[in-house]
């Protein structure tokens, strides 16, 4: 290996090591009580390394937030290319978000829980993507006569939000009395699919 690949490589490995502590540190203490300075302290390096790889304390969330939406959107792109009824596939495609918030608590919580940055389209286009594939589902279950005919960005937005909520719910609050996990999950999406149904 010349010199040239081991630098590249050590930079990729301190640039891994700055989001790794990064989400163990937004995780443990919530956004708005990290520093640079403590993410530096984390990795034993001063605050200029980091800047040197990320803008700034946003700039390293929306990172992380692309890597954490990244497997998410395959498994969204893998249920838009199949074939077959358009609601199925909407409610196969909320029920993922949902099942993937909850394998992924801490990553959920470090994208989605945290005050967001900049425009969502620039600054996270992965999540972007995932919201747009739900609208595109959404708009071909009105093209196709499944879903009465609605204004689709609300109707997607509702139900986004519907799986947000549901999703963050039991994460945050594993603790509450909630009914059978599987029914609850399937009850929320069955309604809120419902609501829009021709």
């Amino acid at each position: 290996m010349g010199v040239t690949e081991r630098r590249t490589r050590h930079k990729e490995i301190l640039r891994r090591q700055i989001l790794d502590a990064a989400r163990e540190v937004f995780v443990k203490e919530g956004y708005e009580s990290v520093s640079m300075r403590k993410i530096a302290e984390r990795i034993e390096y001063s605050p200029t390394t980091i800047y040197l790889y990320f803008r700034d304390k946003a700039d390293l969330l929306n990172r992380l937030s692309e890597e954490v939406f990244a497997p998410l959107l395959q498994e969204t792109e893998r249920i838009m290319a199949e074939s077959g009824d358009p609601v199925e596939r909407l409610r196969r495609g909320l029920r993922t978000y949902v099942d993937f918030g909850l394998r992924n608590p801490n990553d959920y919580r470090v994208a989605l829980l945290t005050a967001q940055h900049g425009p969502v389209e620039r600054e996270r286009p992965t999540a972007w993507k995932v919201y747009s594939w739900l609208r595109s589902t959404v708009e071909e279950c009105v093209r196709s006569g499944r879903f009465r005919s609605v204004d689709v960005s609300t109707a997607a937005q509702t139900l986004l939000a519907a799986v947000h909520g549901v999703t963050s719910l039991l994460i945050i609050h594993d603790q509450f009395p909630w009914v059978e996990r599987e029914q609850l999950i399937d009850t929320v999406i069955a309604t809120a699919v419902a609501g829009f149904s021709a």
